[in-house]
């Protein structure tokens, strides 16, 4: 595998700190993997999915997102996503990289796979762009839950309004990933909900570039986003023809329970190859829970299958 990295200025003035892993032999390569990270990690923490995944001919591209990883500047910047509609913004920064990796590779497939609040942003990219997509992957991901996101951007939003949109919310954080976790007391630590695999969650634990405090600006954009995401006019822009993989733990507290429901949804679209699959008594993150290996082999089999 090679690895490289570049950077892009997006159309707000963030510079996005990029990821590219390649095959050795570049000129076998059959399509290109965009993955999308989650809220409060980085891109980094997916180079043990490139090394798998090039060794199958697949190039893999993941930006740090504004307000995170090396494209936060300093620590204050970390959970920070814009002032303006932030959400938004990480949609049409990952609309800018598919241009840049389609330019790059010659038009290879692109296909997206996204996790946690990546898996968000890729449901509203598919919204605004699927045609640009060979197929998108919703790892820990979530369907619609209006009675947990209204109130949620409710509190964000007087939070935001009261302490300004850059200010780190301990209370906006407890309320999300504290609540996560009381679904596995007792608890060895704050994270036990991301794996099974303890020195998995340890490894995130130590990572100063994974856990932190995110700006209540960050909670108020992302629950508006995933509100308009799941509105029939929004949903009913997804093209048909795009194959769409809903993958999960079925332990996931941050979607598990609603994630059937977003796979009818996608199904009473008419979307014509959608498939949903739960890992029994997994977690969060299921690229590293204790069968990753079966996960990533599934996720690179189903690339594989709609090429």
């Amino acid at each position: 595998m090679k690895s490289s990295t570049f950077s892009f200025k997006d159309n707000e003035g963030f510079e996005l700190f990029t990821y590219c892993w390649e095959p050795e032999d570049l000129k076998k390569a059959r399509a290109v993997v965009q993955v999308v990270h989650g809220l409060a990690e980085h891109a980094a923490r997916y180079e043990r999915f490139a090394n798998f995944a090039t060794e199958k001919g697949f190039i893999v591209v993941a930006d740090d997102h504004r307000g995170h990883g090396k494209t936060a500047k300093t620590k204050e910047d970390l959970g920070f996503i814009g002032a303006n509609n932030g959400f938004s913004g990480m949609v049409d920064d990952e609309y800018q990289l598919t241009g840049i990796i389609k330019s790059k590779y010659n038009n290879l497939p692109v296909f997206m796979l996204g996790h946690s609040m990546g898996s968000f942003i890729a449901q509203r990219y598919i919204e605004q762009y699927g045609r640009e997509l060979h197929g998108v992957i919703l790892s820990g991901t979530a369907g619609p839950n209006p009675g947990l996101l209204i109130p949620g951007k409710i509190v964000a939003k007087m939070v935001m309004l009261i302490n300004g949109p850059r200010k780190k919310s301990n209370f906006l954080n407890n309320l999300s990933f504290g609540a996560y976790n009381k679904n596995f007391k007792p608890n060895r630590t704050e994270f036990d909900w991301l794996s099974c695999d303890n020195q998995e969650v340890d490894k995130y634990i130590a990572d100063p570039l994974c856990g932190f405090v995110c700006s209540s600006s960050l909670y108020y954009f992302l629950t508006s986003g995933m509100l308009e995401m799941h509105k029939k006019r929004n949903l009913a822009m997804i093209p048909r023809s795009i194959p769409v993989l809903i993958a999960s733990g079925a332990k996931d507290p941050v979607g598990a329970k609603t994630v059937p429901e977003l796979y009818k949804i996608y199904l009473n679209l008419g979307l014509n190859d959608v498939e949903l699959k739960l890992y029994e008594d997994k977690r969060h993150e299921i690229l590293n829970e204790i069968n990753r290996e079966e996960v990533t082999r599934d996720f690179l089999f189903w690339i594989e299958k709609h090429l």
